[in-house]
């Protein structure tokens, strides 16, 4: 792609989500998320392959039907209280069809069919922006609105997601459709606790941005998009094997990595809440999707030399990729629990 489109696509991108986080006028956080849909789109399509337009087509397609949700619904509201501002969102019906549009747009359970789809069309750099960029801005509005939506829809949402996010990557072979249930579950831990400690959403956002991009660039770096062809990884690189299996086990939540943190605080502050049994379904929601972790890694470090694997090592050439912004996730996504106190004192 020419770099001065490239360089007018991505800030594009910043400022969409620029624009939605600053506005507190129904109309301009459309605008912004608008802005955000049309400049991801081309580079989408960039590799003009029939997957990556017909996952551009999907994409395109949801997050349409999502935007004319948003603007209905704020519509419906103006026409009932006569604000159009963010904070002041009183009907019962129009904050109702509001979450639901932005569940659309991040890919919440029961709305995310199109999101393990769209992600296996698209190259692994598109897919990280679309894991994490793209939720930034529905994220942010949510948030604004979280004390005026229907606590029993918030909370169903978050646990069907878990449940979903942990159930859909159980059978899967494609690593782009795993990062993709990882990301639904993900963002069902988020709106679980959104409404009760708005705080905890920030900190599981920013410690998924941090794991998810540690483990998209990671695949990136070992050219390897199934689980076949990451078997074969150890060979290359016995490092990035080792740290990547790690990556994979703090997107688990297993102790005493990252990943743990926010799913601790989580549990913890639901208990506080006098919520045992939601408390109790996230946790094994959560040990649902430990497994297909634990099967990466596997597939990464227990089967190789001397026991024998069905794949062909593929050709690796020498990447031009920079290892500064993966050496930096990757530290991170495996250091920062012993950082949770002070984490939790600036976010309070």
């Amino acid at each position: 792609m020419n770099p001065y489109v490239l360089a007018i696509l991505l800030s594009s991108l910043g400022l969409g989500t620029t624009l939605t986080f600053a506005s507190s006028h129904w109309l301009l956080a459309w605008m912004g998320l608008e802005i955000n849909t049309l400049a991801i789109t081309p580079l989408m399509a960039q590799h003009h392959h029939p997957r990556a337009v017909e996952a551009t087509t999907k994409y395109f397609l949801t997050q349409a039907t999502a935007a004319a949700m948003i603007l209905f619904a704020s519509t419906t509201n103006a026409w009932m209280t006569g604000e159009w501002s963010i904070n002041d969102l009183s009907n019962p019906i129009a904050s109702t069809m509001f979450m639901t549009a932005l569940a659309l747009k991040i890919g919440l359970a029961p709305m995310h069919f199109w999101m393990p789809e769209v992600m296996q069309g698209l190259d692994l750099l598109t897919g990280l922006i679309l894991s994490t960029w793209q939720k930034l801005a529905p994220l942010a509005l949510i948030i604004q609105t979280a004390q005026t939506i229907d606590p029993m829809l918030l909370t169903l949402l978050g646990v069907t997601s878990t449940l979903m996010g942990g159930w859909g990557g159980l059978n899967q072979t494609q690593l782009r459709k795993i990062l993709a249930y990882s990301s639904i579950a993900h963002m069902g831990w988020m709106i679980i606790i959104i409404q009760y400690a708005p705080q905890l959403t920030l900190i599981a956002l920013g410690t998924y941005i941090i794991m998810t991009s540690a483990a998209f660039l990671t695949l990136k770096m070992s050219f390897t998009t199934k689980i076949n062809t990451l078997a074969t990884t150890w060979s290359k690189s016995p490092i990035l094997t080792a740290t990547t299996a790690l990556v994979l086990l703090s997107l688990g939540g297993l102790p005493p990595l990252t990943g743990f943190m926010p799913k601790w605080l989580i549990l913890q502050e639901l208990t506080k809440q006098d919520l045992p049994l939601i408390a109790t379904i996230m946790a094994l929601t959560a040990l649902i999707s430990l497994y297909f972790y634990l099967r990466l890694c596997y597939a990464m470090t227990l089967t190789i030399s001397p026991n024998t694997t069905n794949s062909t090592t593929p050709w690796r050439t020498q990447t031009t990729q920079t290892l500064l912004p993966l050496a930096i996730f990757t530290t991170a996504a495996l250091g920062l629990l012993p950082m949770t106190p002070t984490i939790m004192m600036m976010t309070t």
